[in-house]
């Protein structure tokens, strides 16, 4: 809050966007926060769903009751999705109420909606997550061995991507000596390619723009482009042109995951 104040006396626009973008020394934003920890949530949710049925064997009395065998699975994505977005819009309720006592600055309607839209797709980036976690739970017998492998999975794409975009990107586009002026841009493309295969570089991606209006554009902008352009914010439908495909993507790979899970369950055979 004091360095939310800080920013206050710089810039008064879209003040209460500001609380879930504005962080200090020590403490994430909450943005931030959701985009790097808030995996740990939907693997928590979905690493241990089949192997600790299948461990404590309630697994074959489950499946021996009067369902169809694809209830299961479906029980466990939508029970896992359902407490995703209560636990997100939770958050972001309090944060906003939080704000608005100390602030005592009521949002736009603008700003209400933009909340709503980041608050979304937190909700499907974990989501994500938990569909990796589901179908590694399918897949493993064990839900170590499932643990360790999403918690190894979010670990390299959140933290260690961007060095290996960037070393290929390099090998690929040297910037060194006078052919690397002419590589600089094919450099950055190929980096940013490389890194939205990242669900951790989408989801931030796409909350920075969402949650600062100000953000006009993703990617690279030439010289050309920019001339004649007027300084101003961007209104939220144009906002929303700019992240629809990092929505599109993110909730392609939570279905393609359940997909995935869904596919190996009914094939797979349940022994006593």
């Amino acid at each position: 809050m004091s360095n939310l104040a800080e920013n206050m006396t710089e810039d008064t626009e879209f003040v209460f966007l500001k609380l879930f973008t504005t962080g200090s020394g020590s403490v994430y934003s909450f943005a931030t926060f959701l985009a790097f920890l808030g995996p740990l949530a939907g693997i928590t949710l979905g690493f241990d769903a089949v192997t600790s049925e299948r461990s404590q064997g309630t697994l074959n009395r489950l499946a021996s009751q009067p369902i169809y065998r694809d209830s299961i699975l479906n029980a466990k994505f939508l029970a896992g999705t359902a407490v995703i977005f209560l636990l997100v819009f939770v958050l972001g309720g309090y944060i906003s109420g939080v704000g608005l006592i100390r602030l005592g600055i009521p949002p736009s309607f603008e700003e209400v909606l933009r909340v709503l839209v980041f608050l979304l797709l937190a909700g499907v980036y974990l989501s994500v997550w938990m569909a990796l976690a589901v179908i590694l739970s399918v897949v493993c017998r064990h839900a170590a061995t499932a643990a360790l492998i999403c918690i190894s999975v979010w670990l390299f794409l959140s933290l260690f991507m961007s060095l290996v975009a960037s070393g290929i990107a390099n090998a690929v586009y040297p910037l060194d000596g006078f052919a690397g002026l002419m590589n600089v841009e094919s450099n950055y493309n190929l980096t940013l390619a490389l890194n939205r295969i990242s669900p951790y570089y989408l989801f931030s991606e796409a909350a920075s723009t969402i949650l600062n209006p100000n953000v006009r554009s993703i990617g690279v902008v030439t010289a050309s482009q920019a001339s004649g352009a007027v300084a101003s914010s961007l209104p939220l439908e144009q906002s929303l042109l700019l992240i629809w495909p990092h929505l599109v993507v993110m909730i392609a790979l939570a279905l393609l995951g359940f997909a995935a899970a869904y596919v190996v369950f009914m094939r797979q055979e349940l022994r006593a």
